[in-house]
């Protein structure tokens, strides 16, 4: 038996979730064009016969503008200490000298390291083998895999490399068990999806779902949710004229809902004010982020 932990770290917005959810075979990790959409550190483990694959999403590495990213940031350096194997994931479009610092720390590890090249096919040939000898340059013991998370494009070699590193082990979850998440997280997890998806500029990042009941009976689930903002001006964003902009977001959610958990979903969103708190320990705490 082979078990392993498999972490994900890299800049925001090269494809980490989608890496994550193609690896795992679920959507448990939001994804969106926006950057710094994941915030906390997601498990998605994947049973074989012989072997368990327990893969880390971590938010990206950033420099912290307040409390919130200061804990988005501990979670991601989490996965540099405690991986079997580290995925470092790049893309056609970043430069390498991004975040130095960190480089240098990845550079340091111990386990083995697989660095990927998400994004090809917003690339060319010669412009990808380019991209290969630099990072050979940056990482000589990693080995590289030119991929596209999107397009599942060279993850089935990247899977069989990991399968190959695991180290022998027993389990350390049950068979049947995807993640380490409950259930009322990625409620939470796809209605800030939906957000982001319908606002733009800065209301999509001060929003902070929680659940406050989850119902589920044989045919439907009845979920309600508050959506905590910071400000009063973006509690009138976040609602609408009419509460149109709010109802938007509750069909998108809904639907992935829907998906997600294979059941009709019924759902009611509120809006509470809750002062600065991004930059606040207890809510923090009680939204759930390690301080």
């Amino acid at each position: 038996m082979k078990s392993g932990f498999v972490n994900i770290i890299g800049n925001p917005n090269v494809g980490k979730s989608t890496l994550m959810n193609a690896l795992v075979g679920e959507r448990l990790s939001v994804i969106t064009a926006k950057s710094q959409t994941t915030r906390h550190r997601i498990f998605g483990i994947v049973n074989g016969d012989d072997y368990q694959i327990v893969y880390s999403d971590t938010p990206g590495l950033i420099k912290p503008a307040y409390k919130l990213q200061d804990a988005m940031v501990k979670a991601a350096r989490s996965a540099l200490s405690d991986a079997d194997i580290l995925l470092y994931i790049t893309d056609v479009l970043e430069t390498s000298d991004k975040n130095a610092d960190i480089l240098e720390i990845v550079k340091k590890t111990k386990v083995p390291l697989l660095l990927i090249i998400n994004k090809i096919d917003l690339s060319n040939q010669q412009e990808v083998e380019a991209l290969v000898l630099k990072w050979q340059e940056i990482f000589p013991k990693a080995e590289i895999f030119p991929s596209s998370a999107l397009l599942k494009f060279n993850l089935d070699n990247l899977f069989n490399r990991i399968l190959e590193l695991l180290p022998e082990a027993p389990p350390y979850f049950d068979r049947d068990q995807l993640t380490d998440r409950p259930e009322r997280f990625f409620v939470t997890e796809i209605i800030r999806g939906a957000i982001l998806e319908t606002y733009q500029k800065e209301v999509p990042y001060a929003v902070e779902p929680v659940v406050e009941e989850f119902k589920e009976s044989e045919d439907i689930i009845r979920i309600r949710t508050v959506i905590y903002v910071e400000r009063d001006s973006q509690k009138g964003i976040l609602i609408g004229h009419k509460g149109s902009a709010l109802k938007q977001v509750g069909i998108l959610a809904r639907k992935d809902l829907e998906t997600f958990f294979e059941k009709k979903i019924f759902i009611e969103l509120f809006v509470k004010v809750a002062k600065d708190w991004r930059n606040r320990p207890d809510m923090l705490k009680s939204f759930g982020y390690e301080i």
